[in-house]
């Protein structure tokens, strides 16, 4: 629904709307710092052209992070650590992502081609510069394949997804009816009404006449059996991971404001939420999905709780092999005992308090965006509910992890 706005508009269109929200005057904001991975943001000063569009005052500074699927969080993270070192008082983080939008790009064969008909100085020479290429040399690479690998294991995320199969001894089934289980639960919180609230509505170009108002990747009708029914995606004989029980890459952006207590006492400020503690950490880039694991340990031991304190959980649904095998690692105290070097399990999130309206698989995952997203979702349910303590974390390509806990203001 999405592909028609540049990633520009789509970050803009999040920003403006939490500074409004937040009941923010625009001129109160120090800085902003926007999450990006796929790339599409033009140039390096993407995002200050963003923060300029969304209404931001010209004296703001703006500057882009990029972690992959953690590009959220960071920003969330960055922003802060800055307000707690007393460097800023009000900041926006934004996470944005426009995957349908990633160029299209040639070859090198071609590059060097046309890098030569530039420095021609004649039309002759500019021809003649194009005499070596093939049609082989017109066959395009989509940017957006690079978001479906890891280049750190040179692997595409799927296969990693795999590997998490066999260590973690999972079935096709169990990772089906996590599936299954993502997309009601999505369907089940757009039916009542509880997803609404997070959303802008979104006048779709050409003609603004439709509105993307609701995410478009839930799947009311799935079933076990139609689940079934897929081929599996990237290991065709043996494999478990399929499109149905994988995550689906998603065009959209996400945008929180965060305050010092003090500023947003003089402001009149509501706070939702305060960042309790934040990790970051790596994993074997072939085993990728892991990556929030041990970023889960560091986070929890940082904040001096433990996961049987926390009352709700939003985990990143890379693919339902990866999300389980989480949960698995997490309770086992062989693997934290040789992975992380703990002496004692750091405990499996409760299921029924993981993703309460659907992860990734149903929502879609536009990759710098999800962590933001998460943490909205996150603090809304945490405020219906009365909860106290709130974990997020996502897995991220390259064998990297977030996690950050919040508690209710």
């Amino acid at each position: 629904m999405l592909a028609g706005l540049p990633v520009r508009e789509l970050g803009r269109i999040a920003l403006r709307e939490a500074i409004e929200r937040a009941d923010v005057a625009s001129p109160e904001v120090d800085e902003v710092i926007v999450g990006h991975a796929c790339g599409g943001l033009d140039g390096g000063d993407g995002a200050r052209t963003l923060a300029l569009d969304a209404g931001v005052p010209r004296s703001v500074p703006a500057s882009l992070v990029g972690a992959g699927g953690c590009s959220g969080l960071r920003a969330i993270a960055d922003a802060a650590v800055r307000i707690q070192s007393g460097l800023a008082d009000v900041v926006v983080a934004c996470g944005v992502e426009s995957v349908s939008r990633l160029p299209v790009l040639f070859p090198d064969s071609f590059r060097l081609a046309a890098d030569r008909a530039d420095r021609a100085r004649s039309r002759w020479a500019r021809l003649a510069a194009f005499a070596s290429v093939r049609p082989r040399d017109l066959y395009p690479v989509r940017a957006r394949d690079a978001c479906l690998g890891d280049g750190s294991s040179g692997r595409p995320l799927g296969e990693t997804a795999e590997t998490l199969v066999r260590e973690f001894s999972l079935t096709r089934a169990q990772q089906d009816a996590y599936a299954l289980e993502s997309h009601r639960r999505a369907a089940r919180a757009w039916r009542e009404g509880t997803l609404a609230g997070e959303m802008v509505p979104v006048p779709l170009p050409p003609e603004y006449a439709e509105l993307a108002d609701r995410d478009n990747a839930v799947r009311e009708e799935v079933s076990l059996e139609s689940l079934a029914s897929l081929p599996p995606r990237f290991e065709p004989e043996y494999g478990t991971v399929t499109a149905g029980n994988s995550c689906s890459l998603a065009d959209g952006a996400a945008a929180v404001v965060l305050a010092s207590g003090a500023r947003a006492r003089e402001l009149g400020l509501e706070p939702v939420g305060r960042v309790r503690s934040v990790a970051f950490a790596g994993c074997d880039p072939s085993r990728m999905g892991l990556g929030a694991v041990p970023a889960i340990a560091r986070v929890l031991g940082r904040s001096g709780a433990s996961m049987a304190q926390i009352d709700l959980v939003e985990m990143h649904e890379a693919f339902a092999a990866q999300a389980l095998a989480c949960r698995r690692a997490l309770a086992s105290r062989e693997f934290c005992r040789a992975e992380l070097g703990l002496d004692a399990p750091v405990g499996e999130p409760d299921p029924e308090r993981t993703n309460v309206h659907g992860g990734a698989i149903a929502l879609g995952h536009p990759p710098a965006a999800s962590g933001v997203r998460m943490v909205l979702t996150l603090l809304a349910e945490m405020g219906r509910r009365g909860a106290a303590l709130g974990l997020a974390a996502v897995s991220a390509a390259g064998g990297q992890g977030g996690a950050l806990i919040v508690e209710r203001a």
